[in-house]
């Protein structure tokens, strides 16, 4: 099995077949998985983040899976930090580390750093999200216009974690939160090494919206509503936290509150992945050297041994050399 040098970077648009190719390439390299989805950290949110499942954790060791209960919240800060232990330790174990997921915003702070910002204030956090869940997000995105109207712009009204903690740093940090962004000097990147980076996308837009279509229908079809409903029953969640305003879970939560019927709710669901799709390949224009791989036609394992050719072809430019790893 071969292995190349550094980091691989997989990523792409929800439904374009990330977990399949990343499965396919930990059959040809010596790889671990690190989650890049700020979704798939959360317990108990399995069949709408489409989970890795157990045979697919046997095969490969996956890294930052249900890491933290819906009911906390995770920052790219702490993404970072993490993912980060994690890259270390495998690499310690002279294996690759492949990361991958949809966040691109993760991608781009393991890159780049993140902006020094005010730490976070418990007692200014936990007084916002009591007032979310008391009046709204529109509230606190209302006040966030009044304290740092750039910032307002920019931030959607219902993105509860970018409001919040944009709120909490005018609050706690003395100044708003886009001048601290605009002023602060960036954090050294926490990953280190040749990075290898990789884009699935469709040439044909009309059929990874129809992939998206055929992945929610099969998420009602596993249980989705029940899991919902499970997470529901709980008492400590709701829609102001970060974790029920993911795609399909936001929606599903509306239906099961009344909000809207069924059908509604489905269309609604796949409208709003078909945002986040068309945000996520937005962000994969920007990122230099990507090599981007076609998935129309669902061939995963034809994708994976390009990608492994690519990356140890990559590497033999870089250490003139080829490494080879038994399999284990």
């Amino acid at each position: 099995m071969a292995c190349c040098d550094g980091l691989i970077f997989l990523m792409g648009p929800t439904a374009s077949g990330k977990t399949a190719v990343a499965a396919e390439l930990s059959r040809r390299i010596a790889c671990e998985i690190v989650n890049v989805d700020s979704a798939l950290i959360y317990k108990g949110m399995d069949i709408g983040t489409a989970k890795p499942g157990a045979a697919a954790r046997a095969q490969t060791p996956h890294h930052l899976l249900d890491i933290r209960d819906p009911a906390q919240s995770y920052s790219a800060a702490a993404f970072c930090r993490d993912a980060a232990a994690a890259v270390r330790d495998i690499q310690a174990r002279g294996r690759v580390p492949l990361l991958a997921g949809g966040t691109m915003f993760y991608f781009h702070a393991l890159e780049h750093g993140l902006a020094a910002m005010p730490g976070a204030d418990p007692s200014v956090r936990g007084a916002l999200e009591a007032r979310a869940r008391r009046e709204g997000l529109q509230s606190l995105h209302d006040e966030l216009q009044r304290l740092d109207p750039a910032s307002a712009a920019r931030i959607h009204p219902m993105d509860s974690q970018r409001v919040q903690r944009a709120l909490e740093v005018c609050l706690s940090g003395g100044r708003p939160f886009s001048q601290w962004q605009r002023a602060a000097p960036r954090a050294q990147p926490p990953l280190a090494g040749s990075i290898h980076r990789i884009g699935l996308d469709c040439a044909d837009r009309a059929r990874l919206h129809r992939r998206i279509e055929r992945r929610f229908d099969a998420m009602l079809g596993d249980g989705l509503l029940d899991e919902v409903a499970g997470l529901m029953l709980r008492g400590d969640l709701d829609l102001s936290r970060p974790s029920m305003r993911a795609v399909g879970y936001r929606q599903a939560w509306k239906h099961l509150c009344g909000h809207c019927d069924f059908a509604e709710m489905r269309l609604r669901a796949v409208c709003a992945t078909r945002q986040l799709a068309k945000k996520q390949l937005t962000w994969m224009r920007r990122m230099p050297n990507l090599q981007v791989h076609y998935s129309d036609r669902s061939d995963w394992a034809r994708i994976a041994a390009e990608i492994a050719a690519q990356t140890a072809a990559e590497t033999e430019k870089q250490t003139g050399v080829y490494q080879h790893h038994a399999t284990g």
